[in-house]
């Protein structure tokens, strides 16, 4: 029944490009070709343009929602070379027959200076017939790649999971201003644009598993009641052992703060940010005071090293990383000569493999109770629909977005994202300046 409904809104009898990444999409984008339109009347000529130009801008819109946001202006902006208006005033742009301003005998019209970035490249102005809709916060969503369709990005404005300079938005129509900010819930960004979860993709661990896990299942695995004696015999830290433990970190923190003060000139910016790193990690240790020494021990030589490597003079750091290289090195070679005696060990190759997928399952970890497939992997046909707009300013990491500008058309380009060529636009333009 869904993929019913699926062929009924892509129509690949009769298709119909629309605002999302579906497949069905992607092949009647892949197929398209201008109508041949010249055999019939004006009025035809517009009607069958403004029809598939509305079926992908804006077609989860009403009509007459959109003929209330035509706009008769078309915003384009003229790009202006700075050597060029240096040297010359504009008058030359005038020069020929009739102007007042002759070309001197002898004089190809080649070698008069002209600002060949403005003059010789056409300004799509007719590209720019739906640039009011980008307007609208479903559509900005969408441009931005929060969502995977604007039918999407609307339910997600519907849902109040979008939020508008930082009030939450219910409204899909609201048309955003130079410098708004919106945002999208993470968590339905990434189930939007991510992998679907398989019905075998729920709690059941084996259906889905990540490498590190599959390496840990070829070790053997303790027994259920061998781990309940284990947990149970494991001695917890006494009050006195906390409280120690929460004294010593309270001192480096003490100490790496005096540490930077006092060298805040000669430290430089990556040398500032490893010792907020530390500042946090200590935060975040007391905040569970959990009093295990591993904690205080990795902070304590971390800010231990970055004051070693501060007193050193560069002769003295660059020896000590030399010597860090040749110490790895030979590690590594050691690995390598134990790997041939026994070949059930790992190789260096193999140990760098293993903190590869160490590094990658910590930044994204296998989760079951999540609504997308874990690890995220980004879904499938989303590669030729990922781009975004030039007036649109993204940051994927927090899922937010800000509306720099109205799009406009320059020499050569038009911001407005459009499959369709410019004569098809222009038709469209002429049926919304007059009906009849």
């Amino acid at each position: 029944m869904r993929q019913r409904r699926l062929l009924r809104f892509h129509g690949l009898k009769r298709p119909r490009i629309r605002q999302t990444w579906n497949k069905y999409n992607l092949y009647n984008l892949y197929r398209m070709k201008t109508p041949h339109i010249y055999s019939k009347t004006f009025f035809q000529q517009k009607w069958i343009a403004k029809g598939l130009a509305r079926g992908y801008h804006g077609e989860h819109i009403k009509e007459y929602q959109w003929e209330r946001m035509f706009s008769r202006r078309l915003l384009s902006a003229v790009n202006m070379d700075p050597a060029y208006m240096a040297r010359y005033d504009g008058s030359e742009q005038a020069a020929g027959r009739g102007s007042g301003l002759q070309v001197a005998p002898g004089t190809k019209e080649s070698d008069v200076p002209r600002n060949k970035g403005n003059l010789n490249a056409r300004t799509p102005y007719m590209q720019m017939v739906f640039a009011p809709m980008e307007r609208r916060l479903d559509v900005a969503i969408f441009r931005a790649m929060f969502a995977s369709s604007a039918r999407q990005a609307r339910q997600f404005v519907l849902h109040g999971a979008v939020t508008v300079n930082g009030k939450r938005m219910r409204h899909p129509s609201y048309l955003l201003n130079p410098g708004d900010l919106f945002q999208v819930d993470v968590e339905r960004v990434l189930t939007a644009t991510g992998q679907p979860k398989r019905p075998n993709q729920g709690g059941n661990k084996s259906s889905s598993s990540t490498p590190l896990e599959d390496v840990a299942e070829e070790e053997s695995e303790p027994s259920e009641d061998a781990a309940a004696a284990e947990s149970t015999s494991e001695s917890q830290p006494t009050d006195a052992a906390k409280e120690a433990h929460r004294k010593a970190l309270l001192d480096l923190k003490e100490r790496a703060k005096r540490f930077m003060w006092a060298k805040n000139d000669a430290l430089r910016a990556k040398q500032k940010k490893a010792i907020r790193k530390i500042l946090r990690d200590i935060k975040v240790a007391l905040s569970r005071n959990t009093g295990k020494q591993e904690e205080y021990d990795a902070a304590e030589a971390e800010l231990t090293s970055l004051v070693d490597n501060l007193t050193l003079s560069p002769a003295e750091l660059r020896a000590k990383r030399d010597d860090e290289q040749r110490k790895k090195s030979e590690l590594d070679e050691a690995r390598l000569e134990k790997h041939k005696a026994d070949p059930a060990l790992l190789t260096p190759a193999q140990h760098k493999l293993l903190a590869h997928l160490a590094a990658s399952e910590a930044e994204n970890p296998y989760d079951p109770s999540k609504p997308y497939a874990t690890p995220w992997r980004p879904r499938d046909w989303m590669a030729p629909f990922a781009f975004i707009p030039r007036y649109l300013e993204v940051n994927h990491r927090i899922c937010a977005a800000v509306y720099l500008r109205h799009p406009v058309a320059r020499p050569g380009l038009a911001e407005v994202p459009t499959p369709f060529s410019p004569i098809l636009s222009q038709l469209a333009f002429n049926w919304y300046l007059k009906r009849r």
